[in-house]
Order: C-alpha cells, then structure tokens, then sequence
C-alpha cells in the first residue's frame, strides 16, 4: 500500500516524533519474535505465508530499497544479494525468487538477519537526525506503517506454522483469563441508520483526502480520494458473529447445504474438505465437540463459544450470512459508521492475541468491536475509488495491480497494531482465504 503524496514540507519538530515512532514499531516486531526459535522463525506452512525470518529481512529490504538507498548519497547496502533476494513482488526493481521457497533461505543466517535490521536502522536514524528532505520522510512513514503490516502477517503465519506441526506448540502459553473465559457477549442487537441530510438523502462521503498540513496524518493511497456514495437505509449488527451462532451453522449441516452457497465457494468447499472454520478440530472429549487451536495453543470450544468467530473466507462468512435471512455489509456502510466510533479495542498491544467477548455492559446504541477482535469481511470488491491512479515508478505497485478478483475486510483484528488502523482502512484478500483472523458481522436492508 502506498501513502498519499503531498507536495508541502513537514514540519521540522515532526521529525523527533517520527524518529520515536520508527524506533517502536521496530521493536514491536522484534519484541513478537522474541519468543520464537531460529528454527520457529524458518517455518512457512503455506503458499499465503512467509517465514517469520523473512518478515524481519523484508521490512529492513523495504527501508533501505525505497529510503536509503534514495535519500542518502554514497548509501552502502548490508548486502548487494538482499535487493532482489527480499524483494516480495515489485517487478520494476527485477526478478525475486519464487515466494513458495522463502522457507529453504537457511542463508542468509538469522543473526546476518538482525545484524542487517541493525544497520538500516542505524542508517534510518542518523538519516532522521539531519532533517531529511519531504519525499524521505512521507517515504519513512510508509516503511512504518509497511512493518506494522509485516508484524501482523508474522503472527498468523507463525499461527499457521505452529498448526501444522504434529505437536501442536504454543506461541506463549496461556494465562489465566477466568474472566474473560466465562464472559457472556450480549443479545445481537441491530442499529439503524438513514445516510445523508434532508437535502442530499442517502448521499455520503467516504475515503480519504489528506490535509497537506497536517504532517502525522496517514492515508494509503487505495483509500483516496474522498468521494460521495449513496447509500439507502440500512442495519448492521451491533456486534460480531459469535462462534456459538456459527457453530449453530455447522449443527444445521450449513457446510452439507449448497443454497447457502456461491458456486465458486461450493466449489471451494468441496475441494478443500471444509467442514468448520480453519483451526477448528473434531474433539469428542469436549462437550461441543470441537477444540480450537489458538496462539496459546489448543482450547476448548466452549471457552470460546461467545468471541467473535474467526478464520474464515469470504465464502463462509457470505453462506452463514445468507442462512441467518441477512447479508453482508458494504464496505461503505461499514465505513460510514465506523467513522462515528471511537477507534478503541482489542488489539496485538492486548495481549490476548485472539478474538474476546462483546461486554454485556456496554452501550447498547452503539457498536461493539468495529474495531480489532476480527477483520469483517463485506460484500464489495477490491476496486480503485473514482479517480484513483497508482503512483508512477515500483511503488505504484503497492495496491493497484491487486484491483482484480479480491474482496474488502475492514476493521483490524487482535492481531494488528492499534495505531495502523482506522475508518477508511481497507484490507483485501482473495475470497477462499482463512489463515487472517477474519470474521463478520451481518446487514440489513431498510432501517426497520
């Protein structure tokens, strides 16, 4: 993704702020790793999925390709191999190796890996400390908010990984949360809304037109520009679908049932054996029948009955929407309330790193989780906004050139840096995905 460009100089104060915030969103990913093996961090389980190992070079190659080796004269790079060894798909810099072979990279080693993240580092922070020019700076808070993706992806590969392994390991081990495991989310309610004013009805606004002077505000470039939509009265619902309604799916053969489902998701269903949502096992010792696999390891379903269900394509979450009687929301108005809501929720700075309970005790008025727990995938295609145009030169690929058969999740999850998300946010993936921490929440037509 790629942030929207402005021709007005930051401020200079703007840069011991920028320093403080690379410094953490770098040691936010090194503090993730930190539990992890060299071995843990050479592991990719899937063709959607990268080596942790691979994150932490990526996100260093990204600094120093479009930053360093730019702005700074007589930049050295860490290693000449690297440039196109930890390219991930920018074609205009050159080939990169097959993505499905970044787990056989036991070279470079893990410490040449961090010694690399030192030295751009390093070369980040002095370059910082001499008041770089404009383009280098808006460049810099594009490689933060690019690593605050990587760390999130690195938590659901090393998920991925960890499932896989016959023994089942866990990123941490689980602390007592009695709370938190007996919490009971509230009645699914429904909140109506009619768009627009007396004078435009329906009419709204939405996306991003940045404030050139507003230097610490961000934007990718996917989210530009603002532009008005329509959109007639609608309801959604006031929290997230929980596993215990989802499981009420499974238990009405909702997997066995293909009126509920798209062809291609039929189709998909079938080929690949779904039966349940990714990491969700048959278990005849638990009550419910299933145990699911978290980053703490496998629990119980019946722990988890009230928290937000998660990991499941697009063709789920449209079947289990169509067998309720609802549907799912448009990103838009999705959007447009979201923009009314305080940006606030379970996030990876939480710790729990799984979807939690709705609080029984909240404002019933107003919408619980928007925000974290789960990405809620919605009904519109990944399409540029009117007006749209990539950037020219490699970075221009960031977002445009994935404007084809994907479809839009919004919100974050429990998994993503709190300060990465917001309204306009959007992420897009391609309908059969799983291993994200995505779920849903259903629509309505009509505001009563």
């Amino acid at each position: 993704m790629l942030m929207q460009q402005t021709d007005h100089a930051p401020k200079r104060s703007h840069t011991s702020g920028l320093l403080a915030r690379f410094r953490s969103v770098r040691a936010a990913t090194m503090r993730f790793s930190s539990p992890l093996t060299p071995e843990d961090m050479m592991v990719q389980s899937g063709a959607e999925a990268s080596p942790v190992k691979w994150h932490l070079a990526h996100t260093s190659w990204f600094f120093e390709t479009f930053v360093l080796s730019e702005f700074v004269a007589g930049y050295q790079p860490f290693d000449p191999d690297f440039k196109w060894l930890f390219n991930s798909y920018y074609r205009a810099l050159g080939e990169m190796p097959e993505k499905k072979l970044r787990a056989s990279f036991s070279r470079p080693s893990l410490d040449q890996i961090l010694a690399y993240r030192f030295h751009v580092d390093d070369a980040i922070t002095r370059l910082l400390k001499h008041i770089p020019e404009d383009e280098s700076q808006r460049r810099i808070v594009l490689g933060i908010e690019h690593e605050q993706q990587h760390l999130e992806l690195a938590a659901t590969d090393i998920k991925h990984a960890f499932f896989t392994n016959p023994l089942h390991p866990a990123y941490l081990p689980r602390t007592a949360d009695a709370a938190s495991q007996h919490a009971i989310a509230p009645p699914l309610d429904w909140l109506s809304f009619i768009p627009g004013s007396p004078a435009h009805p329906g009419v709204v606004e939405v996306g991003v037109t940045p404030d050139p002077n507003a230097v610490d505000v961000f934007a990718f470039d996917n989210e530009t520009p603002r532009h008005p939509v329509y959109l007639p009265p609608f309801r959604l619902a006031s929290r997230a679908v929980t596993c215990a309604e989802y499981l009420a799916f499974i238990e009405d053969d909702g997997y066995a049932r293909p009126e509920f489902w798209l062809s291609e998701g039929w189709d998909t269903l079938r080929a690949e054996g779904w039966q349940a949502p990714l990491y969700w096992c048959r278990d005849s010792a638990t009550p419910s029948g299933w145990r699911v696999f978290t980053l703490h390891g496998f629990r119980p379903l019946g722990e988890l009955s009230e928290t937000p269900v998660c990991h499941l394509s697009f063709f789920e979450a449209d079947a289990f929407a169509r067998w309720s009687g609802d549907r799912l929301p448009t990103e838009f108005e999705w959007e447009f309330l979201a923009a009314q809501t305080p940006i606030a929720g379970n996030f990876i700075e939480s710790r729990h790193l799984h979807p939690q309970p709705a609080r029984s005790t909240a404002d019933p008025s107003r919408p619980q989780q928007l925000f974290g727990d789960v990405w809620e995938w919605t009904q519109s295609p990944y399409t540029g906004y009117p007006g749209y145009k990539p950037a020219p030169g490699a970075l221009g690929e960031y977002n445009g050139k994935f404007m084809s058969s994907q479809l839009v999740l919004r919100g974050g999850s429990c998994v993503t840096p709190e300060t990465h998300i917001r309204a306009t946010y959007r992420n897009f993936f391609h309908p059969a995905t799983r291993w994200q921490f995505s779920g849903l929440r259903l629509a309505r037509d009509g505001a009563s």
